[in-house]
């Protein structure tokens, strides 16, 4: 079965576990799924991930990352939002990159030096696609 959009169904996945309060979550692998995790734990949202070699297909497994006590914790994140979809593209400028929730979040970007957080990419100045909001 092909899917129209990978990068809406890590996010979905990664949200119904959280809401289920599990530990991991395991999805098919690819490069941008790798990369947007290796972001996540960069910045702390996720405890870690690791590809798992299978066939036909690599998987990428996440660890989740949670706060508090076993009955009071909580995820660490709150709300992930795609923003630019295969229908729609979005497409910022260095100067134009939004802040999410007021520095608290994240915003994640395809560039031409490849994906990473929009605070970086307006360090480096350069613009790119936004692929969606994590805080």
């Amino acid at each position: 079965m092909t899917m129209t959009d990978p990068i809406a169904d890590m996010l979905a996945r990664i949200r119904n576990a959280l809401t289920a309060g599990h530990t991991n979550v395991t999805m098919p692998s690819s490069k941008m799924r790798v990369a947007i995790a290796g972001i996540l734990k960069q910045e702390g949202f996720i405890e870690d991930y690791r590809v798992v070699d299978r066939q036909p297909q690599p998987d990428l497994v996440i660890d989740m990352k949670y706060v508090g006590e076993r009955k009071e914790r909580h995820p660490v994140i709150r709300e992930m939002k795609r923003v630019s979809t295969p229908g729609r593209r979005i497409y910022r400028g260095a100067s134009d990159i939004p802040w999410v929730r007021g520095g608290m979040g994240i915003a994640i970007m395809t560039t031409s030096r490849g994906v990473m957080t929009g605070q970086r990419a307006r360090r480096l100045g350069i613009g790119g696609e936004v692929l969606c909001y994590v805080w």
